[in-house]
């Protein structure tokens, strides 16, 4: 910028111009015609301009405005959330919200000195980072302790031991890292507009061609972003974990009994069944160990997979394919046949199907199919579609095999499903009568913030009741539950013969994660927190929405009955939809214990 006329120091002592290291910043000003003191414009005192390099623009001084907001929201970002938070973590919530606040800072600023009319001061800006260091420093050594506090806080509520101070120590290196990451990528696209607008200005005026040298720019980021590149990420990744598909977990064994999908007389191979189908057929409770738990006679059960290779067309042609088999090993024949939703990668949780099993006496059928390859935390993100159409394609060709039985000999109806399984199902009803119509029993377990009917009951939900915990229509067929063992609300009022459970914990990002907490505080941060759930989480925008995005990747290793594992939850869980005779909270007590020993995390 060419100094104004009266300037006494030289260009290489001048203070490098406040510069934008995002997007969306407005450009430098433009220069000011000097006036004389009678009010006329005079020629200012020629002045050599500081090149302004590519080199020059990367390393200029940062935004002094947009370092502060930046390292507010950076500070407010340890505040506590739904887990605990590793160094790793933490510092990446830090770096991400401090770039969001850096571009704010900078976007404030700019509004103020536009709508002001007031120039860019530059005087006193050698004090003012001396303030900013000094202050700031303090600021970051306070929030830095008192974030240790409430992680700390947060470990014992769900009851982890102390973090590292290796992984404390991780926490500013990680912040820092991304912080940059985001600003070089900010500033690379702040270039790419510099140089389209400067090209544009060859046919326009300069304000318009910055103008659209800025829609250009983000229409091209969006299109990159949302097309493109997500697309061939998902290719990529896709293709990556296809490959870790072809195993067999060491406690998986190829069935020998027709009873399984991969047996003998099969439709299916074993082969094609993928990682977690061999997992659902190859393992599970035998006839002699339900027996035993029971102290009965118990039938084996039976469970039928397809997976993508088994009919890789299309999920239709995949659903009937896996209830041919189910047909063929005599599903239709027992007293129950559960229709289970997968995650991504096509896992169900076997401490479910184990509990079911011992609970009905072996006499049941499961069936599930794969339509992805992905894992669960990325599957949410960008499987949603395929997810859905699984869960109507296998719940439709179940339903269409079933309707054709005689009426005095159809099984009951159950569903299953964890996390995107549960979307994957969920999606396949209309409401609470279409569940009623048409099963007789399902578990719902850490659903997430997308579910229909999720949804649908729970903003639905009766006055008075908490959205941790809701209760819809006095819960005649759908209730809420964080531990079933310890009551299903509301516990005075019948349930019907058809029971919808859904399963949440308080600490689940999975079910509280959305777009919402951007902008607005939920319901379950105004109302009584839950029990593991820290008393000093409070919601702030933007950040609060980083947290528990981060939260969903599971950042700790939490103990069963908090985050999004429920596979002690299933026993109670069963045996309240299914109602075993005789069942007591000491076969409760047993069963838990067991089913534990199934337990994996997909």
């Amino acid at each position: 910028m060419t100094p104004s006329s009266g300037s006494t120091a030289s260009a290489s002592d001048a203070e490098p111009v406040e510069s934008s290291a995002v997007e969306s910043s407005p450009p430098e000003d433009e220069p000011v015609e000097p006036l004389s003191s009678e009010g006329n414009s005079v020629e200012p005192i020629a002045s050599p301009e500081p090149v302004d390099s590519t080199l020059s623009r990367w390393y200029r001084l940062p935004s002094l405005s947009g370092a502060w907001v930046a390292l507010v929201l950076a500070c407010l970002s340890m505040t506590p959330s739904l887990l605990p938070r590793p160094g790793l973590v933490q510092g990446t919530v830090a770096g991400i919200t401090g770039a969001i606040g850096y571009g704010l800072g900078l976007i404030g600023a700019w509004l103020w000195r536009e709508f002001a009319g007031r120039r860019q001061v530059r005087r006193g800006r050698r004090r003012s980072w001396q303030i900013f260091f000094v202050a700031g420093g303090a600021l970051l050594v306070v929030f830095f302790v008192l974030g240790q506090y409430w992680q700390r806080q947060s470990r014992t509520l769900i009851g982890i031991g102390s973090e590292s101070l290796g992984s404390i120590a991780l926490m500013p290196v990680a912040g820092l890292l991304v912080f940059a990451l985001l600003m070089a990528i900010a500033r690379g696209l702040r270039w790419l507009f510099r140089r389209l607008a400067d090209s544009l200005t060859r046919w326009m005026g300069a304000r318009a061609a910055r103008a659209t040298g800025w829609l250009a720019v983000a229409l091209s980021v969006v299109l990159l972003v949302s097309g493109v590149l997500v697309d061939g990420v998902i290719a990529v990744a896709d293709r990556s974990f296809a490959l870790q598909d072809t195993g067999t977990s060491s406690d998986a064994r190829e069935p020998t009994t027709a009873l399984r999908s991969g047996g003998p007389g099969s439709l299916i191979p074993w082969d094609t069944l993928g990682f977690q189908g061999r997992n659902f057929v190859g393992r599970g409770p035998t006839e002699q160990q339900i027996s035993d738990f029971n102290d009965s006679p118990a039938l084996a059960p039976i469970r039928a997979y397809a997976g993508i290779e088994s009919a890789p067309e299309d999920v239709e042609s995949r659903a009937k394919l896996a209830v041919d088999d189910l047909v063929r090993a005599g599903g239709f024949d027992r007293k129950y046949v559960l229709v289970a939703g997968t995650t991504g990668t096509g896992w169900v949780d076997p401490g479910a199907l184990s509990s079911v099993e011992y609970e009905t006496g072996g006499d049941i059928a499961s069936i599930a199919i794969q339509y992805s390859y992905l894992p669960s935390w990325a599957s949410i993100a960008v499987d949603q579609q395929r997810a859905r159409e699984a869960g109507r394609a296998l719940f439709d060709a179940v339903y269409e095999r079933w309707s054709q039985l005689p009426e005095g000999s159809r099984p009951k109806l159950l569903l299953f499903g964890e996390s995107l399984g549960s979307f994957a199902l969920d999606a396949a009803f209309s409401g609470e009568a279409d569940l009623r119509n048409r099963i007789s029993g399902a578990i719902f377990a850490g659903p997430p913030w997308f579910n229909p009917l999720h949804k649908e009951f729970t903003d639905q939900r009766d006055a008075g009741s908490p959205e941790i915990q809701p209760v819809f229509r006095d819960g005649r067929v759908v209730r809420f539950a964080s531990d079933p063992a310890t009551g299903i609300p509301p516990v005075s009022q019948p349930w019907g013969t058809t029971r919808v459970l859904y399963l949440q914990h308080a600490s689940d990002p999975v079910t509280w994660l959305s777009t919402d907490l951007i902008w607005s505080r939920p319901d379950w941060l105004s109302e009584p927190r839950g029990a593991d759930v820290n008393p000093n989480m409070t919601w702030l925008p933007v950040i609060t929405f980083w947290q528990v995005t981060m939260d969903m990747l599971e950042p700790v290793d939490v103990p069963p009955g908090h985050g999004h594992r429920y596979t002690q939850e299933y026993v109670a869980g069963w045996a309240a939809v299914i109602q075993p005779p005789g069942w007591t909270p000491a076969k409760t007590d047993r069963l838990r214990a067991i089913v534990m020993g199934f337990e994996d995390k997909g």
